[in-house]
């Protein structure tokens, strides 16, 4: 590796491996230009089309994508940036809030079961079932031989619903707590972004080390060979977009999408005055 080369950081942990996100660098951006990798997304963007429409048409797989990250980390604008190409449609979108008191009085995936995207569907999470990890462990809502059974209790969900035909990616949009202050910040200087922001993220952001280390445990236990999680450098907005669309591209080609053979005859059908 020459001196000015940068290592290459994965995205991807080896499944089950021990993370430390202190080794994921919240501003890489590989080898790749800001320019380049715009105009390789719009390629991408015009792919994703295509085989969503494959997707929906086969009806055969579903796609599910998990986002997770700190306040400020980017899941809405993921959500606007790397979907504005596909048809509205055929995805779905769930956030994920407060549970309701009916769904406090059955077990925490009896919500999320409901929500999984049928097939021929992309469905995203915006915040999900690992909050059941996340909030509850950090706010001691839950004792702790509660939640940490819920670790292998997701992963038997998720390889449920991968073993019935729905393609599970999980991104973590990693970013640093100085982006996320600058982040903030912005909310507070801009009127437009003043609805973004509330004094309870300051409380939030207090907690930031708890979360880290519960967010470390979750891409350590629940980071399997049919779900894994992705833990994609986030300060940098373009590259986070990139990154995120160029996966979720690879996923879908691997799926052996096709559009169903037509009905016989059809060569011989003429369209009447």
């Amino acid at each position: 590796m020459g001196q000015d080369e940068k290592p290459i950081q994965a995205m991807r942990p080896e499944p089950l491996s021990r993370v430390s996100l202190k080794d994921y660098d919240t501003r890489y951006s590989g080898e790749i230009d800001r320019k380049v990798a715009k105009a390789l997304e719009n390629q991408l963007e015009e792919r994703m089309a295509e085989l969503q429409e494959m997707l929906y048409a086969q009806g055969e797989h579903s796609l599910l994508i998990v986002l997770q990250a700190m306040d400020a980390g980017g899941k809405d604008s993921t959500i606007k940036k790397v979907f504005d190409c596909v048809n509205p449609q055929g995805v779905h979108v769930y956030s994920f809030k407060v549970p309701t008191e009916e769904e406090r009085d059955h077990d925490f995936l009896w919500r999320i079961h409901q929500r999984v995207p049928r097939k021929g569907y992309i469905g995203i999470f915006n915040r999900s079932h690992y909050e059941d990890v996340l909030v509850v462990r950090v706010n001691d809502l839950v004792p702790e031989d509660v939640w940490r059974k819920r670790y292998e209790q997701i992963n038997q969900f998720e390889k449920l619903l991968t073993e019935s035909g729905t393609r599970i990616l999980k991104f973590y949009l990693h970013i640093s707590k100085d982006e996320q202050r600058e982040r903030f910040q912005e909310r507070l200087d801009r009127p437009d972004k003043n609805w973004k922001f509330s004094k309870g993220d300051l409380d939030v952001r207090k907690q930031w080390d708890d979360y880290m280390r519960a967010y470390e445990d979750v891409l350590t236990y629940c980071n399997t060979d049919y779900a894994p999680w992705h833990i994609v450098p986030a300060d940098r907005k373009w590259y986070r977009n990139f990154v995120v669309t160029k996966t979720i591209v690879e996923a879908l080609e691997s799926m052996s999408l096709a559009y169903p053979a037509p009905e016989e005859g059809l060569d011989k059908i003429e369209i009447p005055d």
